[in-house]
């Protein structure tokens, strides 16, 4: 087990104003370089000297950054944007309720009011080996010691495990996906934008990552399309502690009904794998089915078709089999 010591390795602090010159400082510091935004994981990893960047670039002082915006069509967060002040803006409340319900479940008040969008759909996995300093396969070994007889695997993935079984740890990533959100990146070569569900990426792609960002690359804000504001929404999280804790598992949908029949839907869950993952095949299940028990009794069986449970995480599959089950249920009552 890795030694915790309470001295952070040394490094250059760079302060920058602009995103441009934030994008500059990455991309001419490249692997050197650790992006900090709230600083809410960062800083555990630093204080553990686990992670030891040449340079830090503190995006602290990058107000282009912060805020919500409205657009012509829909609203445009800025990365740096507070958890707290998404979880109380009018806008985001009325027309996009998901994300507020995602975002005030987060942690605790004292983080959410430091914790930022960007860093939260962006933080590293929490698996206790990783977290600790073991040479496991996402570290650059070859094991992965949660997934070994006498591994410690209850928080660990039941779908899309490839040597790594370490999952997703957000509670807004979800929500962004069930919104069909967009995230704008700024790069070396120019913006890039990129839907919400293909932001993240599993270890069949690259086990040492959760995102796509490369060295050089800036997640500058997330927006969300009119498309979905005000559809019927449910949000639920399934945590050890009612505060303070990640989440065992989350569910987030967007669903728009006719009457009382699904019409359209979005749904996603967390922590289920080392992504966050779209149900596209319980959307396409329910689409025409009335939104109701009996659908979302059907749904979760859908859902959980594939899973494969580790030795501590078998309850996982009922879980997420219930919690799309009330999900799909849940729009009985605008019915």
């Amino acid at each position: 087990m890795a030694v915790i010591r309470d001295v952070m390795p040394a490094f250059d602090l760079l302060q920058p104003d602009t995103a441009a010159e934030a994008q500059k400082l990455l991309q001419q510091n490249g692997e050197d370089a650790w992006v900090m935004a709230g600083g809410m994981d960062s800083f555990d990893w630093l204080k553990d000297r686990i992670k030891k960047p040449k340079v830090l670039v503190d995006l602290s002082g990058v107000e282009e950054l912060k805020g919500i915006r409205a657009t012509g069509d829909g609203v445009e967060i800025g990365a740096m944007t507070t958890l707290t002040e998404i979880a109380n803006h009018a806008a985001i409340q009325r027309d996009y309720s998901l994300l507020a319900q995602a975002v005030e479940l987060v942690a605790s008040p004292q983080i959410r009011n430091q914790g930022t969008l960007g860093g939260n759909v962006s933080q590293d996995a929490r698996c206790w080996y990783y977290r600790g300093g073991w040479p496991c396969y996402r570290a650059g070994g070859n094991i992965c010691y949660a997934d070994t007889p006498v591994g410690r695997n209850r928080e660990h993935a039941i779908f899309g495990a490839d040597r790594c079984v370490a999952v997703h740890p957000s509670d807004s990533a979800p929500a962004l996906i069930a919104l069909d959100a967009k995230f704008v990146i700024r790069t070396p070569k120019g913006e890039r934008v990129v839907d919400a569900e293909d932001y993240f990426v599993g270890p069949e792609t690259d086990i040492t990552r959760l995102n796509i960002l490369r060295p050089g690359d800036l997640l500058t804000a997330i927006r969300i399309p009119a498309a979905w504001a005000g559809a019927k929404f449910y949000f639920e999280k399934v945590r050890d502690r009612n505060v303070w804790d990640f989440p065992l598992m989350n569910v987030a949908s967007a669903m728009k009904l006719s009457g009382g029949t699904i019409s359209d839907m979005r749904i996603a869950v967390n922590a289920a794998a080392p992504k966050p993952m779209r149900l596209k095949a319980v959307e396409d299940a329910v689409r025409g089915k009335p939104a109701n028990a009996e659908t979302g009794e059907m749904a979760g069986k859908i859902a959980v078709r594939g899973a494969v449970p580790l030795q501590f995480n078998a309850y996982k599959i009922p879980l997420m089999r219930n919690l799309v089950k009330r999900a799909i249920g849940s729009g009985q009552e605008a019915a």
